[in-house]
């Protein structure tokens, strides 16, 4: 028996038709363009987004904005540098709600992160014709005793509005922890 083969088939599928993959790049059609636009707008809002988490970290641990960026760049998960950020609120706030609020904003932009996350690192499922279909997640889930290789999502009108619901969402979390800022530098203890 042939190595990768298993009597004599190969256990792999057959090859992708590369030249419709590759001309559906060249010419995309208008649902390619506006599901890849909003997954750009999806990673331009959260990146604006957790960098501003380098402020309230710069509050909270009563430094500058370049020390406070090396902490922040040192951290190489967004759940670490949130997990910081939230460590640091539990300690350092006075004003219970502030710290509540400041929760809530994690809590939010942690959402979209996973969402971030699971389009970031999905392989895209094409037609004959090269049109992304759907997004199958590139991580092994577990239920119920058993294992399956990430989940198939359609690329449909239902997904699109929610990506774009994030991404109004991290616009709005932008607004918000700007607004917060400014209490949570007199609400630090010191």
């Amino acid at each position: 028996m042939a190595s990768g083969t298993m009597r004599g088939r190969t256990p792999l599928p057959p090859p992708p038709d590369f030249e419709v993959i590759e001309q559906a790049s060249r010419h995309p059609g208008e649902r390619r363009v506006a599901w890849m636009a909003l997954i750009g707008d999806l990673n331009f809002a959260w990146s604006n987004t957790e960098s501003l988490f380098i402020y309230v970290l710069m509050l909270l641990i009563e430094t500058d904005e370049p020390a406070a960026a090396i902490i922040f760049a040192t951290l190489n998960t967004t759940r670490a540098r949130l997990d910081l950020v939230e460590r640091l609120a539990k300690i350092r706030l006075r004003d219970r709600a502030l710290g509540r609020e400041l929760a809530e904003v994690t809590k939010a932009f942690s959402a979209c992160t996973k969402l971030r996350n699971e389009l970031n690192h999905a392989t895209f499922v094409l037609n004959e014709a090269g049109d992304i279909t759907h997004t199958q997640a590139m991580k092994l889930e577990e239920r119920k005793g058993s294992l399956r290789f990430g989940a198939r999502e359609p690329v449909d009108a239902a997904r699109m509005a929610k990506v774009a619901a994030a991404v109004a969402e991290l616009y709005a979390l932008n607004r918000r922890i700007w607004a917060l800022l400014g209490r949570l530098e007199e609400g630090a203890a010191r």
